[in-house]
């Protein structure tokens, strides 16, 4: 009985262990490489799937998602000839199980390998300068190059990304420099262009307001003469609507002469002829007044056969008749012509 228990025992062990072996389940996302007897069969997709056991091998697994591979800092010369540390990443994805598994032995570190050296043959084509500034054309010549040689691997390289360009340091403490002094280029200029638009707008703000002061000067100048010829055409309206004769006209004179004796700097002043003219009316006109009982109820006396008769002209109305002027002898004399008399007076 023992001996047949035994082999009972073996064969349920054996049967399970098929049983385990005969059942794969494949995760999402996921492939399996499946041999028979040391030869490539078939692919095991995601699910459950079945396989022949003891005859059948699953070989690997692989996963088909999108993989990150950041490589370490790999030193690459320039073109002048200056060392610098490049960190790269590769973004990648397995999309053929069988070529990934027998077209390349490991195919993280081919890729790796791959991207160093294309990466020194892009590099040193170009400047450090370029280098710094030009991360898009070397990302786009690794990607090129990588897709071309990874395809049959069963990889399609997504995207090649520079993480840092580290220049020696000599090299970065002058990019420092010049890096600070272009800022303070930039400041200074744009501190220029400021203060230039400043004085502009200010420029133009006076030019406006005197524009604007101008105009309104002319345009009160015009509104004063406007102003100053209504004032005169009133008064030469009023002038002839009242019909005004010498006398009036004299008179105004006579008004007008102290503003031409004020100032302190008036030492000579000089009266025009028509003063004499409208003195000449007034006098006359004081004339027939005393001829008529006089001013101050006087008479006056017949001129003498020896003096010829003067016209007298009073300097000041109230004051009444001006004497005849007489010479040393007492004979009456010609009186000066008081337009004459009037025409040159120095106020000293």
């Amino acid at each position: 009985m023992e001996p047949v228990l035994i082999v009972l025992v073996v064969l349920v062990v054996v049967a399970f262990i098929a049983l385990i072996k005969t059942i794969q389940v494949i995760p999402q996302a996921s492939a399996a490489i499946v041999e028979r007897f040391g030869r490539y069969t078939r692919t095991l997709n995601a699910g459950l799937n079945i396989v022949v056991p003891f005859i059948d091998r699953v070989r690997n697994r692989i996963d088909l998602r999108e993989q990150v591979v950041p490589f370490p800092p790999q030193p690459v010369i320039t073109q002048d000839n200056l060392v610098v540390n490049i960190d790269t990443v590769i973004y990648y994805q397995v999309t053929d199980p069988r070529a990934a598994t027998y077209e390349v032995a490991s195919y993280i570190q081919a890729i790796e390998q791959l991207t160093v050296t294309t990466l020194r043959n892009i590099i040193g084509s170009m400047d450090l300068e370029s280098t710094l500034t030009s991360r898009e054309v070397i990302n786009a010549g690794l990607r090129g190059v990588l897709d071309e040689a990874t395809g049959k691997w069963g990889i399609r390289v997504n995207r090649v990304e520079l993480k840092a360009i580290e220049p020696p340091t000599s090299i970065q403490d002058s990019m420092e420099k010049q890096m600070r002094a272009d800022r303070d280029k930039r400041a200074a200029i744009l501190t220029a262009e400021g203060q230039r638009q400043a004085q502009i707008l200010k420029a133009e703000g006076e030019k406006q307001a005197e524009v604007l002061k101008a105009e309104g000067e002319a345009q009160a100048a015009v509104l004063r003469a406007d102003g100053e010829a209504a004032a005169i055409r009133t008064v030469f309206e009023a002038i002839h609507d009242g019909d005004a004769d010498q006398k009036l006209l004299a008179y105004q004179y006579l008004q007008t002469l102290p503003e031409l004796a004020k100032g302190d700097s008036n030492k000579l002043w000089i009266i025009p002829s028509e003063v004499g003219d409208a003195l000449k009316g007034l006098g006359g006109a004081f004339t027939g007044l005393t001829g008529n009982g006089g001013v101050n109820g006087g008479a006056v006396a017949a001129p003498s056969a020896a003096a010829p008769a003067a016209t007298q002209v009073p300097l000041d109305p109230a004051a009444g008749p001006r004497p005849l002027d007489t010479d040393t002898k007492g004979a009456a004399r010609p009186r000066v012509d008081p337009a004459r008399e009037y025409r040159k007076i120095d106020p000293e």
